[in-house]
């Protein structure tokens, strides 16, 4: 039987372009529009595997304006399929605004498994993950104090992004909220420079300060 199937939310390798699945090839290859963050940045990809597609601008900035049309077109029949610039649609990028209006207005939505830098870095960590929870970037102003107290609570390991600029004051603003926890620091996961730095707040901030911080970085901190 054909696919109900209206929005197929395809994760993107989130370095080594090797963790591309064939199903996710064959998802792009056959929807009539890809919504992606950055033409460019998804073009370049298709292109890589011989994807044609008819690439259409989707992200943080226009989001809101766009939901309403793309689910009546996909209403109507058309068939779409979500990336962004890398990893799974919907953690910490671009995706719950149109599931969530796909399902209100019963389009069937789809999402394949793959690509994210959340689990490589939590089972990476040498941290417990029998129970963890996933905070993704901690606000920038507006709310930090009072998420940071929060997690100060928290009984289970923690996950979160940070930017490299951010990283050395994140960490610290941790440290001294959290106390004295293990720590696993992650970057550039699946790309030529992957690194993961473990031991104490203290030893982490110590090792960065000395670096030339780059890459997107997963921060694992035990309970």
């Amino acid at each position: 039987m054909p696919s109900t199937t209206r929005l197929y939310l395809v994760p993107t390798p989130i370095g080594n372009l090797e963790d591309m699945t064939l199903r996710a090839i064959r998802i792009l290859k056959e929807a009539d529009t890809v919504l992606t963050e950055d033409t460019r940045t998804s073009g370049k990809l298709l292109k890589h595997f011989g994807i044609s597609a008819n690439l259409q601008s989707y992200h943080a900035h226009n989001e809101h304006k766009k939901v309403e049309d793309l689910v009546n077109r996909m209403k109507r029949g058309e068939t779409m399929a979500l990336v962004t610039d890398a990893g799974t649609p919907g953690i910490s990028d671009p995706g719950f605004l149109l599931v969530r209006a796909c399902l209100q207005h019963e389009v069937d939505v789809e999402c394949l498994p793959g690509p994210t830098a959340l689990i490589p870095a939590l089972v990476n960590s040498g941290l417990p993950i029998d129970r963890f929870v996933f905070e993704g970037f901690l606000p920038l102003k507006k709310g930090r104090r009072k998420r940071l107290a929060e997690l100060a609570l928290e009984t289970r390991t923690m996950v979160l992004y940070e930017s490299p600029h951010r990283l050395l004051k994140t960490l610290k603003q941790l440290h001294e909220v959290l106390g004295a926890r293990p720590v696993a620091v992650s970057r550039e996961l699946t790309k030529l420079h992957e690194e993961t730095v473990r031991g104490t707040f203290e030893e982490v901030i110590s090792y960065f300060e000395q670096k030339s911080i780059k890459g997107e970085f997963v921060l694992v901190i035990g309970a």
